[in-house]
């Protein structure tokens, strides 16, 4: 993934003027810790790590780099919504995430595994499947 390679400033704002957003402090600060960190991060992380925001401030970058294509929004079976970085091939239109996140249950964090697809799955006649999305439990390399 092309974003969390680069971290320095112009590539973020290259980032984000590459998908048409405004370049403010808080938008460039959210995109480096999402590229430093490498696992998927939640409202309330950032919200943890950036106390200078307030709620209101990261839930509308959040919205904004759901939007643009930056970060893709992984489902949760607690309900609290979490994001990853997208690859460099997502757009406001196209959203390509066909892949497995891994969530450790040691230490609760969530990964995008890219390099493992997830299977086709056939559905029934009728149906249109518009996304598919496995999530898979275990204890990450770190906490084994």
């Amino acid at each position: 993934m092309y974003l969390r390679i680069m971290k320095n400033q112009d590539v973020l704002s290259s980032v984000l003027t590459s998908h048409k957003l405004r370049i403010t402090d808080c938008r460039k600060d959210v995109l480096r810790y999402f590229m430093e960190v490498g696992v998927a991060l939640s409202q309330g992380d950032l919200e943890t790590q950036f106390q200078q925001y307030d709620r209101v401030t990261l839930y509308r970058t959040l919205n904004s780099f759901l939007e643009a294509g930056i970060i893709h929004k992984i489902p949760s079976s607690e309900g609290a919504a979490t994001y990853g970085l997208c690859h460099n091939t997502c757009s406001p239109n196209h959203h390509d995430h066909n892949h497995v996140h891994f969530k450790c249950n040691t230490c609760g964090q969530i990964e995008c595994l890219d390099e493992i697809a997830v299977p086709s799955v056939p559905t029934p006649v009728g149906y249109k499947a518009k996304e598919f999305n496995l999530i898979v439990d275990g204890i990450c390399a770190a906490c084994a």
